[in-house]
């Protein structure tokens, strides 16, 4: 079993916000898996079905970023899910936007979302890809900007961002996490 889960914040005032980046990728592989994400459970939006053989569970947490965790930790101990077999997806403003990396272990940088499952998970080593959303100019307010919708002049760069995390996540799916890094990060 596989679980990608995507960081977010729920609701139509957050929907093209840089911060939902991670439920954008989870939305685009539901469709590209034919998964709706629809199941109210664990505080989260999930989505159940098989892809490439295997049984694999769509995860939008529900309960704001800043308490990603709690629904993580519902979600993992019902099933007794391992968090080897865990991707996060989320947004990263120390990579450029248009840019994805992947890690499978490291501290928060001051990301709230990563924070909380961080707390709650118990660990920093989990698989993760980062959507690049920029820094914003100096001066600008750090959650003003990322509760800001992506600027148009930026979309098409974006959508070839989560394009790439999705193929990412995808062949995670069927290589070790550290092959589809080499291949990613290069």
């Amino acid at each position: 079993m596989k679980w990608i889960v995507g960081l977010g914040n729920p609701g139509k005032k957050y929907e093209d916000t840089r911060h939902n980046a991670g439920f954008m990728v989870i939305d685009r592989l539901s469709e590209r898996w034919g998964i709706p994400v629809n199941q109210d459970k664990f505080r989260a939006l999930v989505g159940e079905g098989r892809v490439q053989g295997q049984k694999v569970y769509l995860l939008k947490p529900q309960t704001y970023m800043n308490l990603s965790g709690e629904s993580m930790r519902a979600f993992a101990d019902f099933y007794k899910a391992n968090l080897q077999d865990m991707i996060l997806i989320y947004d990263d403003l120390d990579t450029a936007l248009g840019a994805i990396r992947l890690r499978y272990q490291g501290s928060a940088g001051g990301h709230n979302g990563l924070k909380s499952i961080i707390a709650h998970m118990g660990t920093q080593q989990f698989n993760r890809i980062r959507v690049g959303i920029d820094r914003p100019a100096t001066g600008v307010n750090i959650a003003d900007y990322v509760l800001a919708p992506f600027p148009k002049s930026s979309r098409e760069t974006l959508q070839l961002a989560l394009d790439r995390a999705c193929d990412a996540a995808e062949s995670a799916l069927s290589k070790p996490f550290e092959k589809v890094m080499g291949s990613y990060n290069s």
